[in-house]
């Protein structure tokens, strides 16, 4: 029998049109979902449960009193969490800290607005771990983010917390944001399909700064429609942006119905992280998406080399520094987790400098690569060079072996936060274990709707809809 949370968000908005299910329908249904089934996953930090329902009764109101139901946001009533590392007014917001534990939100971040104009419901806030700067995320303030194929293993990070979500069913959508990996990682150990858009699709403002241009929010969903009806909605250029994408053409939803014709893919193997080996069931994976791209009539080459291990020195720099941006209260460095601290006693020793000469470098060896890259419309790599691992496997070793760790676990996702470019996780395959192991493919700047139609493609080939772990029906 087919359940609420069975239902894609986009078939949940139409059903919200129709009539066949109210907004307090499935606001009931996820809460009591996150009140039974949260403890085993630790998907949420904070659940906004009086305000989810007070939000539904409007929702349901508006639909009862439209003269067309059809003139309705895109995705008016559909129940959405937003992460903890963005600001909603009036709601909790810790930063994955203790140090922010008690802290409210005093604004909505635009794509926070963005959301409730397109007539979400907030579910309440998804877990993160500390400034959003660790692969896994397993904060102080709330449990462990855990995959739900396998709680004993980690969801990933920074958006763990909305991964699991939306892979137990206690969300049908999530929003994330990525840093340096921060959707498609968890997107991968989850099996869901995640997408980071390309530097200035969204807005990271009013509050958060965009400095560097590393990280972006992105759509976490269970289908590629889904990823992309949201990436139209949280889409946008707000005033004081320093970055502006390209121009879409057309909606991101219409790309996910249109072939996306016969196109030349680069693939690669080959970490850019040094000593790193990649798992055989990660190899597998990439192996098995090659072979797929190639039965679907496409080009598949290999990648020339073009972001090499010398940049990793360069993005730890901007990384160390990154995790000095979010002001901690004199007094309050005790409350910081051992990595934090590192990575911020990193970032405070290097010198202005040192900072630049890092961007510099960076942007250098990205006007070499984008001429070779270019000529692709799509290029592949395994999302992570390891299958999902066991909680603590990461925050529980010393910050130094911790960071070696991180870098080993996800060589293959920050380089695309370095160049801006769009890239995705696909969740094509399992191992025997049981556990997923996602694909990433990666396109030309402002090239999301080449993406999504590929995306689109590859699920028809091989659908994963159908793959719910165990608490899916707990």
């Amino acid at each position: 029998m087919t359940q609420i949370h069975d239902l894609s968000a986009t078939r949940m908005a139409a059903a919200v049109r129709t009539g066949e299910v109210s907004p307090v329908e499935l606001a009931d249904h996820y809460l009591a979902r996150i009140e039974r089934l949260d403890e085993q996953v630790g998907a949420y930090a904070t659940v906004t449960a009086e305000r989810a329902r007070e939000e539904a009764r409007r929702a349901e109101k508006a639909v009862l009193e439209a003269a067309d139901p059809a003139e309705l946001p895109p995705l008016h009533g559909v129940p959405v969490p937003i992460k903890d590392l963005n600001m909603v007014n009036g709601v909790r917001m810790t930063f994955g800290s203790a140090v922010y534990a008690d802290l409210t939100g005093f604004a909505d971040d635009h794509v926070v607005a963005k959301l409730a104009a397109a007539g979400t419901v907030l579910l309440g806030k998804t877990a993160s771990p500390e400034f959003g700067l660790p692969c896994y995320t397993e904060g102080a303030v709330s449990p462990p983010a855990r995959t739900p194929w396998d709680p004993s293993r980690s969801a990933g990070g920074s958006s763990g917390g909305a991964a699991a979500a939306v892979a137990s069913g206690l969300a049908p959508i999530a929003q994330g944001s990525d840093g340096g990996g921060s959707i498609r990682i968890p997107s991968s150990v989850c099996g869901l399909f995640g997408i980071k858009p390309t530097r200035g699709r969204i807005s990271q403002g009013p509050v958060i700064p965009d400095l560097f241009g590393l990280s972006t929010n992105g759509p976490i969903a269970r289908t590629v429609r889904d990823a992309a009806l949201m990436l139209d909605v949280m889409a946008g250029h707000m005033p004081g942006d320093l970055y502006r994408a390209p121009e879409a053409d057309g909606p991101f939803l219409a790309r996910a119905g249109r072939a996306p014709g016969r196109l030349r893919i680069a693939r690669s193997l080959r970490p850019p992280v040094p000593d790193v080996e990649v798992h055989p069931d990660c190899a597998a994976a990439y192996e098995d998406a090659s072979a797929l791209l190639e039965e679907l009539g496409h080009e598949v080459v290999e990648l020339p080399e073009v972001l090499g291990s010398d940049l990793v020195p360069h993005f730890a720099t901007l990384w160390g520094v990154m995790a000095t941006m979010t002001p901690v209260p004199e007094g309050s460095e005790e409350l910081l987790q051992p990595l934090t601290r590192w990575l911020r006693g990193y970032g405070e020793k290097t010198t202005a400098p040192q900072l630049f000469q890092a961007h510099a470098a960076l942007q250098g060896a990205l006007r070499a690569a984008f001429p070779v890259m270019d000529e692709f419309d799509a290029i592949l790599h395994p999302t992570l060079a390891m299958p999902p691992v066991p909680v603590g496997y990461f925050h529980g070793q010393e910050p130094e072996e911790n960071f070696r760790r991180q870098t080993h676990f996800t060589p293959f996702c920050a380089m695309y936060n370095i160049s801006g470019q769009p890239a995705v996780n696909v969740p094509l395959h399992w191992n025997a274990d049981g556990l997923p192991i996602g694909v990433m493919l990666a396109g030309r700047l402002g090239g999301e709707g080449t993406l999504i139609s590929l995306s689109a493609q590859l699920e028809e080939a091989r659908p994963w809809i159908g793959r719910k772990p165990p608490v899916w029906t707990a």
